[in-house]
């Protein structure tokens, strides 16, 4: 792989015009506010790809991020199970990395998240062994970093002291 300004550009309009993601951020956020007793907002087409946009702004991310698309879309594995730990591995990289603008907890967040969309994502018996988890790294990593959960609304209840 070799990774281009050129790359990362198409990389971006790729991930961008991915609408299947949307659909899994919002099945995650339901499944996930159901688990914890919560509601959480619903996240349209034009948030998450003004949020793509966002994450490829920032070039040291964007470099990054498109990289480890680009392995996933095209990694494979015969059997897929031998493959089982480095599609895992690259999905939470990449949904860590998508979140990663936002702190370090969003990232371990995103990282977690990655499991719960990960296990009801199942790509076609056609496509590569990454694919399911690309789409699930992309969902995780978008929906940690989207507005919808009340808890991320505001200042935190534990910060101490004015910083001054």
């Amino acid at each position: 792989m070799r990774v281009t300004p050129a790359l990362v550009a198409d990389e971006h309009e790729w991930v961008r015009s991915r609408d299947s993601v949307v659909e899994l951020i919002n099945r995650v956020r339901a499944d996930l506010g159901a688990a914890f007793d919560t509601a959480v907002d619903p996240v349209s087409t034009e948030q998450y790809r003004t949020e793509v946009d966002r994450v490829f702004a920032d070039g040291d991310v964007a470099v990054n991020v498109a990289a480890l698309v680009g392995l996933l879309r095209d990694l494979d594995v015969e059997g897929d199970y031998p493959g089982f730990v480095v599609d895992e591995y690259l999905g939470r990289e990449l949904a860590a990395t998508v979140a990663s603008t936002k702190g370090r907890p969003f990232s371990m967040l995103a990282e977690a998240t990655f499991h719960v969309a990960d296990v009801g994502t199942h790509g076609a018996p056609d496509e590569p062994a990454g694919a399911d988890d690309l789409d699930a790294a992309l969902a995780a990593g978008f929906q940690t970093r989207l507005p919808g959960w009340d808890w991320t609304e505001g200042e935190s209840p534990f910060a101490v002291g004015g910083g001054d």
